[in-house]
């Protein structure tokens, strides 16, 4: 049998418990959890105005994601949810299934409550490249690696410059592995920890004059807080964020060089395979 991934395991189990609560039964009883499933389909809406049903179909056109069904199922606190279940494979081969829930609060808010999902609230395509990310790491066969690499997907990343897929086609910068499009969620027992926030993290290469560390695979990284603009994080994000393209490396600060160096030695001598800032 198939191994199932750490976010299968967590999403069907979320599911279960989920269902276990679960206490609607009768004709009215499903009439009325249709209406729940119809409500947060014609209600919720992506930070761009997609609907659910618009990324559903654009994301399974692009990754190993093949809707199945749609219910709601309530919590131990009561709380109702909505939840779409997905598996990678159409003749559902693989062992590994998946849910994506929505939390419909007693005031009508509704807002995504799976934190792998979240990048569904970014857009059809954060979502893709966030499941086709998962597929490569899973090492699941046919991965689209030519719509994780297209620069134009990441263009829901944007700077004072313009959005970054432009800004990276501009730079003549290819993407490459690893990529990182997720939802990360801080420790309650880490009070220091930054907050919730999205993320986006990419390799690159750029075939353009400038430091090999950085135009040899160039680690790019963004994060978004809920309310805030995305914040470049990494060095090279720093210079696209704040530069236009073809003067990104005009001036390198003598403590950023000796930063980068410093990590890069510390990176050769673990051979643990770290990305440089």
């Amino acid at each position: 049998m198939k191994r199932m991934s750490a976010r299968g395991v967590l999403c069907l189990c979320q599911l279960l418990i989920f269902l276990a609560g679960l206490v609607a039964t009768g004709n009215s009883a499903r009439a009325g959890e249709n209406a729940l499933v119809e409500r947060v389909k014609s209600t919720w809406r992506a930070r761009d105005g997609e609907t659910i049903e618009h990324i559903v179909s654009k994301v399974s056109k692009v990754a190993h994601f093949v809707p199945r069904n749609w219910g709601i199922a309530e919590g131990i606190d009561h709380t109702e949810y909505v939840y779409l279940s997905w598996t990678r494979h159409q003749d559902n081969r693989s062992d590994e299934h998946y849910v994506i829930t929505w939390k419909v609060g007693t005031d009508g808010k509704i807002e995504v409550a799976s934190p792998y999902a979240k990048p569904i609230e970014l857009g059809w395509r954060a979502m893709a490249l966030s499941l086709i990310a998962s597929e490569v790491t899973d090492a699941e066969k046919d991965a689209n690696l030519r719509f994780l690499h297209d620069p134009v997907n990441f263009n829901f990343v944007t700077t004072a410059q313009g959005k970054l897929g432009n800004l990276l086609r501009r730079g003549r910068c290819h993407i490459i592995e690893p990529v990182v499009v997720d939802y990360v969620t801080a420790a309650n027992d880490k009070p220091t920890e930054k907050a919730d926030r999205w993320r986006v993290l990419l390799l690159v290469n750029c075939n353009i004059p400038g430091p090999r560390y950085y135009t040899e695979n160039g680690v790019i990284t963004f994060e978004k807080r809920e309310g805030h603009d995305w914040e470049p994080q990494s060095f090279l994000a720093k210079r696209i964020a704040t530069s236009p393209p073809g003067s990104w490396f005009h001036h390198i600060e003598p403590n950023e060089r000796d930063a980068l160096e410093g990590v890069r030695k510390a990176s050769t001598n673990n051979q643990d395979g770290s990305a440089t800032p």
